[in-house]
């Protein structure tokens, strides 16, 4: 997987400041022939209906990526020395319409999906799973996990289908996964309903709470994640806003009561050894992040996504 590798700046000749910012001062290509991995952006929010700003979200995490190095402190990954990563820029989209921007995102990743890369996304608004998902489990539906403060599986938001809400209902729906297999984690706040979870937990979905992640331990919640996914292929997707807002406030879905920066990480190590065939990290709001705090959680975030998908196409065959 190493040949051909694309180039990354060395810090020791090139400033962390200098340049155009790509993720994690990885090379710029438009070729995802040649990759492992493909790393992008999603500037798109028209799924949001409150706080709106995540379009900006690709290009602040961008810029708070130049702090990334080279090796994942507590795992030892390398990821850019085991795999092929760029950074393809930002896909398509149409700023004022949504099911346009889905259709050109899903294009979009299916022709690096059919070219033999993984996704490696950063968004946006949760609405772009849908598409990511559509290109990705478009022949087989995958496992998900989904780290979150709300389920998403709303059947409308304002009257609409699709939006930032409904994602996975929608995708579960349309059988591009595998509900038993699907699980949701650090779920908390208010509802709009009493039965409001009621739809995900009788399609199958295994819901942990903030209550049992408190209760068991996220490094519990993964082991049991794991070894109810076994080998399966799976989709990780990382709301910015299952972080406690305290150190994550830049983002449109505040709820007071989240995961800690350590908790988050045990559950990324925790799934290590799945197959995670693509992931994403989205809802991060720069007009909303004082500090650039979110944008910051977000990039490293990202950067645990990427090790978690070198790590599961160095042990491929």
């Amino acid at each position: 997987m190493t040949a051909g590798r694309p180039s990354r700046a060395d810090v020791a000749t090139v400033p962390r400041f200098a340049n155009v910012a790509t993720f994690m001062r990885a090379e710029m290509s438009q070729n995802p022939g040649n990759l492992d991995i493909a790393m992008f952006g999603v500037p798109f929010d028209l799924g949001s209906s409150f706080r709106s700003g995540s379009r900006h979200g690709p290009a602040q995490i961008r810029e708070l990526s130049r702090l990334i190095r080279e090796v994942n402190y507590l795992t030892g990954v390398a990821p850019f020395t085991v795999c092929r990563v760029a950074d393809l820029g930002d896909a398509p989209v149409n700023s004022l319409d949504v099911n346009a921007s889905l259709n050109s995102i899903e294009d979009f990743v299916l022709d690096i999906v059919e070219r033999g890369a993984r996704p490696l996304v950063a968004g946006g608004d949760h609405t772009i799973s849908l598409a990511i998902l559509r290109a990705v489990a478009k022949d087989t539906p995958v496992a998900l996990i989904q780290i979150d403060a709300h389920s998403d599986t709303q059947d409308k938001m304002l009257g609409h289908p699709v939006a930032n809400g409904t994602v996975f209902r929608r995708a579960i729906e349309e059988g591009l996964l595998l509900p038993h297999l699907c699980f949701q984690v650090g779920i908390r706040g208010t509802l709009f309903k009493v039965d409001e979870l009621a739809w995900a937990r009788n399609a199958g979905v295994t819901v942990f709470d903030m209550e049992d992640v408190e209760t068991l331990g996220a490094g519990e919640v993964a082991v049991q994640i794991m070894n109810a996914i076994g080998d399966r292929p799976t989709y990780l997707t990382f709301d910015i806003d299952a972080l406690d807002p305290s150190i994550a406030p830049g983002t449109g879905g505040l709820e007071p009561g989240g995961l800690s920066y350590r908790e988050a990480l045990r559950l990324l190590h925790g799934i290590r050894g799945l197959d995670i065939v693509g992931a994403d990290v989205v809802e991060v709001c720069p007009p909303l992040d004082p500090g650039v705090l979110t944008a910051t959680a977000a990039a490293n975030i990202m950067f645990e996504e990427l090790c978690l998908i070198a790590e599961a196409l160095d042990q491929e065959p």
